[in-house]
């Protein structure tokens, strides 16, 4: 399928999704739909330098609340829109991102994972002992009950899950021409081996560093608009261990490297956390990534695409 009709049956989808969205006329499915679409543009970003290139990422948290702390800065400082201030959350997430793959992208496996784990403590010690952004005190974001789109007052939600609508646009955009690229077959190469695709002459760092200025840039995009929906910004709920883990549960569950396992999984676990949040208790979502991480290891560790592909080749014989 070309790129060009692609695009235009995923912005179908997305505008049949916010229609419906309207229909039902209840606040809280937008709310509850800015937290699935968030999880989206986060699956999809780590599964860039995670799914493509084999680098597992124990540091989405800390490109998120980059992007987070971004606006409250720019809110502090010079307030902006909404859409720039998702543009400049993706800029400095990106240089964050290029940054730390240029110091710790020649380490591998483990030692990689725990670097950018590291990456996060120490911007979460940073955030807690500057107290222009709030500090560990946290800081509030006023924001309007309504703003005026194209001439139409909408609720201040509706605005924020319609932004976020268009980032998970763009993120899977973004992923799938990665994917199809020779970028992707680059990505690919150093996934499969690493050292043969550098006696090939493969440029791996080039590469690598690109995937995770990526990758991060597009965390920092998915953090930028959160203050503005949660309304009040402390650093344990920009670096909270949610983030981290769904963003690798998700691809995991869905399927790494392709751009619609990430989508997948983090519809599936998103709505059933949501679900859970509203019937039993937000503290169970942790319990929710455990259990189905396990049952996808044993019964498809290629995740649902993977468990589906099998299926049609056994079908085919």
């Amino acid at each position: 399928m070309r790129s060009r009709t692609f695009l235009l049956i995923v912005l179908a989808a997305a505008a049949a999704f916010f229609a419906f969205a309207q229909l039902v006329s209840n606040n809280y499915y937008f709310f509850a739909g800015y937290t699935v679409l968030q999880f989206i543009v986060l699956a999809t970003a780590w599964n860039i330098l995670g799914g493509y290139c084999g680098y597992v990422n124990f540091g989405s948290a800390a490109f998120f609340a980059v992007g987070a702390y971004t606006s409250v800065f720019l809110h502090k400082t010079y307030p902006l829109p909404i859409p720039l201030l998702i543009v400049a959350g993706g800029g400095i997430a990106g240089i964050v991102g290029l940054g730390m793959g240029y110091l710790t992208l020649r380490l591998r496996g483990s030692f990689f994972a725990i670097a950018t784990l590291a990456l996060a403590v120490v911007l979460q010690t940073l955030v807690v002992n500057w107290d222009y952004v709030g500090g560990s005190r946290g800081a509030y974001i006023i924001r309007p009950n309504t703003i005026n789109v194209a001439g139409f007052e909408i609720p201040y939600i509706e605005y924020l899950f319609l932004l976020m609508l268009i980032l998970t646009v763009v993120a899977i955009m973004v992923a799938r021409t990665i994917e199809r690229s020779r970028l992707g077959f680059g990505f690919a190469t150093i996934r499969d081996d690493e050292l043969a695709a550098e006696a090939c002459g493969v440029p791996t760092l080039r590469l690598k560093l690109i995937a995770t200025t990526l990758s991060g840039a597009l965390m920092g995009m998915a953090g930028a608009p959160f203050p503005y929906y949660i309304g009040f910004l402390q650093p344990q709920s920009a670096f909270a261990l949610e983030y981290a883990v769904n963003s690798i549960a998700m691809p995991m569950i869905g399927g790494t490297g392709s751009w619609i396992g990430p989508l997948i999984g983090a519809v599936l676990l998103g709505t059933i956390q949501q679900v859970a949040t509203v019937t039993i208790s937000s503290a169970v979502n942790v319990l929710i990534v455990g259990v189905l991480l396990v049952a996808f290891v044993i019964i498809a560790p290629n995740g649902i695409v993977g468990l589906v592909q099998n299926m049609m080749r056994r079908e085919r014989r």
